[in-house]
């Protein structure tokens, strides 16, 4: 009888580039589940116990901690071992006293940027894709999953516009614009980690559209307008590692 379903394994040798841990010690590595952010654009929440945090020196150890409920991922506690965890969600480990925001780093990586009380309460998620429900509800699809429903002022949102959201209520904060002049954060390609200012945008189509972004020390970066990831407009509404 076939195989049913996806592989519940993975080699170390074939684990994501972001993943920061050593492909050649080991054999296997865990692999993450099903769920808000893709294989390529996650790291399993025992990784970021073990490996990043160091919380744990094994796999057992990392284990216990999770499944004891000490980890917060966007305000809710998450007993998955292999829970994804991706750019923009937000980290708590309150006996720790700590909290982190995942963001973009550079050679395909992720960092845990460390936030203050006040960045605890809300994330920003941008907009992938609208859907008009029956009744003329406008659902938002946001990049982590989440389905937003609206009942009035839909048609405002446009994609690749972000949502600041509170959590782990999910109502919406604040709408930022994707346009010339927000700010930005490069997600993805050789720039990836890059921050600035939107200077430029092009005419092509969607996903060949490609934008130029002014870095705080007069750099401009050339990228794909669906590699940034709008931060705030005229500030950002996160804190960036190394400030403006």
């Amino acid at each position: 009888m076939g195989k049913k379903g996806p592989t519940r394994h993975l080699k170390r040798e074939a684990s994501p580039r972001i993943w920061p841990v050593p492909r050649k010690r080991f054999v296997w590595a865990p692999r993450t589940s099903p769920g808000p952010h893709p294989l390529s654009e996650s790291i399993p929440l025992l990784i970021i116990v073990r490996d990043i945090l160091g919380y744990a020196e094994t796999w057992r150890e990392a284990r216990i901690i999770i499944k004891e409920g000490h980890i917060l991922v966007d305000g809710r506690v998450r007993r998955d071992v292999g829970f994804p965890v991706g750019i923009m969600d937000v980290l708590e480990i309150p006996k720790a006293g700590q909290a982190f925001r995942v963001l973009p780093a550079s050679r395909e990586r992720l960092r845990l940027h460390p936030i203050d009380k006040e960045e605890l309460g809300f994330k920003l998620c941008r907009i992938m894709g609208k859907t008009t429900l029956k009744g003329g509800i406008t659902q938002l699809n946001l990049h982590d999953g989440r389905n937003i429903q609206l009942e009035e002022d839909g048609g405002r949102y446009k994609l690749n516009d972000v949502v600041k959201i509170s959590i782990p209520e999910q109502e919406i904060l604040e709408h930022v614009i994707f346009e010339r002049g927000a700010r930005a954060l490069v997600v993805g390609g050789g720039s990836r980690g890059g921050y600035g200012s939107i200077i430029e945008l092009g005419a092509e189509p969607w996903k060949r559209r490609t934008a130029v972004l002014r870095t705080p020390g007069g750099e401009d970066i050339t990228t794909l307008a669906r590699y940034l990831f709008a931060v705030g407009s005229a500030e950002p509404l996160i804190s960036i590692p190394g400030g403006e």
